[in-house]
């Protein structure tokens, strides 16, 4: 067990990446557990796309790169197009499922297409549920407050759906809309006002409310003898 870990994490936008750099990072490093977050790119473009072929290129730059860090993703469910997995979902899985599906999936793909540099260990997938925006309806006091709007309606969204990490992903229910409906300007402001709640929120409140978020960053944990 290593003292610290250095882990690369792949993200889907630049929300994804402010998120980690600003907000996990700093929490993750108290836990020597230091990340660094790059948005999975192809020539002349960034974030967006997120199918499986295009952040391929990415898991192999990085995992030969160098053999001692550690590889994760970290792209919104909603929305993914070609991915290990998806086809599998079923409609009515729950939250765990799906990502039990996509992750094993994924691991599984990624191990067999780079066992040369021991990604059955190093490469850690993660499928945000259902977006990064689910996040933030870990605490609906802030997230309310910071929107103007009533906190009752924002927990009766939480607890209609059972956690943020379960909020519907259809496109008129999922997180995202429905942060574009109650801002004031019909849009929600991702990658500036979204940040700020996270950060009033903090990475302890979101592992409270968000199980598989929680389990994505007990497994770096837990690598340099970090607590559960």
């Amino acid at each position: 067990m290593s003292d610290y870990i250095e882990v690369v994490a792949i993200v889907e936008g630049k929300t994804e990446q402010i998120f980690i750099e600003s907000v996990l990072a700093p929490y993750l490093a108290d836990r020597m557990v230091f990340m660094h977050a790059t948005q999975v790119s192809k020539p002349g473009q960034k974030g967006g796309d997120v199918r499986f072929e295009r952040v391929r290129r990415d898991l192999e730059a990085h995992l030969k790169q160098r053999p001692d860090t550690y590889v994760t993703t970290f792209m919104d469910y909603y929305g993914l197009r070609e991915w290990p997995g998806l086809d599998a979902v079923t409609p009515q899985a729950s939250p765990a499922d799906i990502a039990e599906c996509l992750n094993n999936a994924t691991l599984t793909l990624v191990s067999q297409l780079f066992s040369a540099q021991q990604a059955e260990r190093r490469f850690v997938p993660f499928v945000a549920l259902h977006e990064f925006e689910a996040l933030l309806f870990s605490d609906p006091a802030i997230l309310a407050r910071a929107l103007g709007v009533a906190e009752p309606e924002v927990a009766a969204v939480v607890k209609g759906c059972g956690e943020p990490e379960a909020i519907n992903n259809s496109p008129q229910t999922a997180p995202s809309k429905r942060l574009n409906n109650w801002s004031a300007t019909g849009k929600f402001a991702k990658t500036t006002q979204g940040i700020s709640i996270a950060q009033q929120i903090g990475i302890a409140r979101m592992r409270e409310q968000c199980p598989l978020f929680h389990r994505w960053i007990n497994h770096f944990e837990t690598l340099v003898g970090g607590q559960a």
